[in-house]
């Protein structure tokens, strides 16, 4: 995949992490490039609260990122954002360490 990162969030929070902004302008700046592409921006979330209440936090998440993306230029219909809950962990959500790794978006190409 072409972006080495995904953007992390603290938990229960939807905002863009000041660490994360370098790899957001690296996807503005391959979008850019690429004007068909589109892309699904997977919210996540750690399993700590209800599925539901993470499964609204991790569409805030999505759109949190496809906000971002729309303020810098890029055309809204081609981004799809949705939230995922604590459905497709990347890390153990035993530790601290795996919660964190999975409170995320992630990036993928669909078109």
């Amino acid at each position: 995949m072409f972006f080495n990162k995904n953007i992390f969030f603290d938990y229960g929070k939807s905002t863009i992490r000041e660490s994360s902004i370098p790899e957001l302008e690296h996807v503005i700046a391959f979008l850019q490039e690429n004007p068909r592409i589109r892309v699904e921006i997977s919210g996540h979330t750690c399993n700590t609260s209800s599925w539901g209440f993470n499964k609204k936090l991790s569409e805030s998440r999505a759109l949190s990122v496809t906000n971002y993306l729309v303020q810098k230029g890029i055309a809204r219909n081609r981004i799809t954002a949705i939230g995922y809950s604590y459905d497709r962990p990347i890390a153990n959500n035993a530790t601290e360490e795996g919660k964190q790794k999975n409170r995320r978006t992630e990036f993928k190409i669909i078109q």
